[in-house]
């Protein structure tokens, strides 16, 4: 059984680079679904349906562990798969998100307890930050802001353009305006570590900025040392198959920027059909 880690889009890699530092022994299979990203800007259906879809794809090949290295899917398509889809389509199987192994780091982080999330639209929309560290830690306040730009920005290779500085200005400065307190900015969506350098020169000192890459490898190491009749099923060649939905040479090109040995690898394109991949 090899491990899952699907994103709509180029982000995703940087949660897998996290997970292999930690875990490098284990056999991966990555699927970008970037000729429909991004996601943030779409409806729940729509994510939801696209999101089975590569779900569905991944456990074909082999994978009974998927985690949804994408916060727009986490937010809005994870908690319908799991109820309504896994039990028909195998009680063994497990589709697990990166919203929550998040919010449970946040409390350690914050000490004024209140927390900032800059995220996507769709992930915005969902409130599903707010909710889950109420659920939680009901002491903190959170503040949400919707950066629809960053994505498109930092996918056409415009991270440090003036474009770029613009709105990531304009993004950072409306999350402070809401609460001065602040100390403590999560990074909701996973393309956004490649513009976490930026962010952090327009906050005041002593704001933590936390990207996910980290927090969720360990959580997965948790995962798979509290459930070890999963993690006896993992295969153990240190490997990594990549899949996209886009042409091979863009996933190329783009996904150097979002991990460090992009180099030397191999990509093959699957293409979404109706309801279906092929």
């Amino acid at each position: 059984m090899k491990i899952g880690v699907f994103d709509s889009g180029y982000g995703g890699l940087t949660i897998l680079q996290g997970i292999r530092d930690l875990l490098p022994e284990y056999d991966y299979v990555y699927l970008g679904d970037n000729a429909r990203a991004p996601y943030g800007t779409r409806s729940f259906d729509v994510v939801y349906g696209y999101t089975l879809e590569a779900v569905k794809w991944l456990q074909s090949r082999g994978c009974d562990l998927i985690i949804l290295a994408c916060n727009t899917a986490s937010a809005k398509a994870l908690r319908s798969i799991q109820q309504n889809d896994l039990p028909r389509l195998g009680a063994e199987k497990r589709v697990l998100g990166v919203v929550r192994p998040t919010v449970e780091a946040v409390g350690a982080f914050t000490k004024s307890r209140c927390v900032g999330v800059l995220a996507t639209e769709g992930t915005v929309a969902s409130k599903s930050y707010t909710i889950e560290i109420g659920k939680l830690s009901p002491d903190i306040k959170v503040y949400e802001q919707a950066c629809p730009m960053w994505v498109p920005l930092i996918e056409n290779g415009e991270a440090d353009s003036k474009g770029a500085e613009y709105f990531i200005n304009k993004y950072v400065s409306q999350l402070i305006e809401q609460c001065a307190e602040i100390d403590t900015i999560v990074l909701g969506c996973t393309h956004y570590p490649i513009i976490k350098k930026s962010i952090e020169r327009l906050l005041p000192d002593g704001v933590k900025v936390i990207a996910q890459g980290q927090i969720v490898a360990e959580s997965l190491k948790d995962y798979l040392h509290r459930h070890n009749e999963i993690d006896v099923k993992c295969s153990r060649g240190g490997s990594v198959e990549y899949f996209t939905t886009e042409s091979v040479e863009k996933f190329l090109a783009l996904s150097r920027q979002f991990a460090s040995d992009m180099d030397d690898i191999s990509v093959r394109r699957v293409e979404f059909q109706g309801d279906g991949l092929k």
